[in-house]
């Protein structure tokens, strides 16, 4: 069982035209102490949020929660709590484990005077992998040193000041899943690339009401569950290289006769890229490129075709003399992938039987 309690940082002071909310302490249950993973690529500012101990659960593993008995949250706190449970399905981007609603649940969510969060803590959390976890949050008009706890769910009108329960709640299930606080700039400027943060903020503040796992948020989740499937996306955050290979066949072809390239593509098999590595990557756009033997200007032939197998593309060429062929996948704007460029693949054509015999050059007069 790994048990964590959010460390209080000094509070930043207050900037022009920025308000920083009070300091949360994070809290995580568990017989192990709690440590950085920082075996991650791009574990430091920007990058990929850092991990807790412990382990993931298992992938797609369907966590089931229930309202703790004696401490269950108001009505509308309740809603919020649902509703970041179906955020966090919706934006993990990855086979992390899902959260689900069940009365018979074996993870209990509590709120109130009972919160075992630590004198300035708005929620806290345990996980205990493989089994589950339990979540508090504190109850509306709690008050700490820095003020009164205003949760937004409680007014028709909610106030500049107070906090947003499912933003809140949202953060406490990727501290569940596995997520330690994100590392941001010393401005602050990438906040909104996490969710998961040491410092909550209150409204109106930049930042104060997201409903999704940010992309460094899910970069992490990627690395420790892997992703969807072959053809989903990477997250912006990571910046993985590539494998891109190319290869003919047959390699060599009589005149008008017809060949076909296969191209595939996956991200390298890099023990730092933790589930990743080795992945194929499918549903790209791939190129292949053609050029006269002994030039070197490279001209494109098309967009390669998806293949059968994942992380294939295929296009077949008919040819009357000798070709040198490439593939191509250039570094998407979208996602976390970086480009390359197959090896050069030649395909001889010659006259003949014979002449094909010997790789497109014969010794001999085809006759």
């Amino acid at each position: 069982m790994t048990t964590m309690t959010r460390r209080l940082r000094q509070s930043r002071p207050l900037r022009q035209l920025r308000r920083m909310g009070p300091p949360r302490w994070l809290a995580i249950a568990a017989a192990t102490i709690v440590a950085l993973n920082l075996t991650l690529a791009g574990a430091s500012a920007h990058g990929p949020d850092p991990t807790l101990s412990g382990g993931p659960f298992g992938q797609n593993q369907d966590l089931r929660f229930r309202w703790r008995s004696g401490s269950e949250p108001t009505a509308a706190i309740k809603t919020a709590i649902r509703t970041a449970a179906a955020d966090a399905n919706a934006s993990r981007a990855s086979r992390a484990a899902t959260f689900t609603y069940d009365a018979a649940g074996s993870n209990p969510i509590g709120y109130g005077v009972g919160a075992t969060c630590g004198v300035n803590g708005l929620a806290c959390f345990s996980r205990t992998v493989p089994t589950g976890f339990t979540m508090w949050l504190r109850e509306q008009g709690h008050v700490f040193d820095w003020g009164t706890m205003k949760w937004c769910q409680a007014y028709v009108t909610p106030p500049n000041g107070c906090y947003d329960a499912e933003m809140i709640a949202l953060d406490e299930f990727g501290h569940v899943e596995i997520l330690d606080h994100h590392v941001n700039y010393a401005n602050d400027t990438d906040y909104e690339d996490a969710i998961v943060q040491t410092f909550a903020r209150a409204k109106l503040v930049v930042g104060w009401n997201m409903h999704a796992f940010g992309r460094c948020d899910v970069a992490s989740l990627q690395y420790r569950y892997d992703v969807s499937s072959w053809a989903s996306k990477y997250s912006t955050c990571l910046n993985l290289t590539t494998v891109l290979t190319l290869a003919a066949s047959p390699t060599a072809i009589p005149i008008y006769g017809t060949t076909t390239l296969t191209a595939a593509l996956r991200v390298a098999d890099d023990a730092s890229y933790l589930r990743l590595g080795g992945n194929p990557i499918a549903w790209r756009i791939v190129t292949l490129q053609r050029r006269a033997p002994g030039t070197t200007l490279w001209l494109t032939v098309g967009t390669m075709s998806n293949g059968s197998v994942p992380g294939t593309y295929l296009l077949s060429q008919r040819l009357t003399s000798d070709a040198e062929y490439r593939a191509v996948f250039k570094t998407p704007l979208d996602e976390g992938l970086v480009g390359n460029t197959s090896a050069t693949v030649h395909v001889y054509v010659g006259w003949c039987n014979a002449a094909i015999s010997r790789g497109g050059r014969s010794a001999v007069p085809c006759i």
